[in-house]
């Protein structure tokens, strides 16, 4: 299994940074944070008409974690400021052991 030591996140976001979206980028993960620093420096500064604003960063991964149910959280302040992190998410499953009429139990994700 490949690990992985952090992402490269870049974010388009309007001119007065009131709307902001993910860019899909060719290489997002890297296998060494250095790698993605490198990455980090190709990215350009500027964008198009629709997001000319760019700002991106490397998310750091803890390959001694499992994130299979991990969701990638961002934020861009007023100032032009990216903040992200991987962080888990908390996946409750409740079960009902009443039978339904096909005889099969109901399970709900929230």
């Amino acid at each position: 299994m490949e690990h992985i030591a952090a992402l490269l996140l870049v974010i388009g976001c309007s001119g007065n940074l009131g709307d902001c979206r993910e860019i899909p980028v060719d290489v997002p993960i890297f296998e060494t944070r250095e790698e993605c620093r490198d990455a980090l420096r190709e990215v350009p500064e500027k964008g198009n008409q629709e997001t000319p604003r760019i700002v991106a960063t490397c998310v750091n991964v803890d390959p001694a974690l499992v994130y299979d149910d991990a969701e990638l959280v961002w934020h861009v302040d007023a100032d032009g400021r990216l903040e992200a992190a991987l962080e888990q998410t908390d996946v409750l499953t409740a079960f009902n052991t009443h039978r339904a009429s096909e005889g099969l139990a109901i399970t709900q994700d929230f």
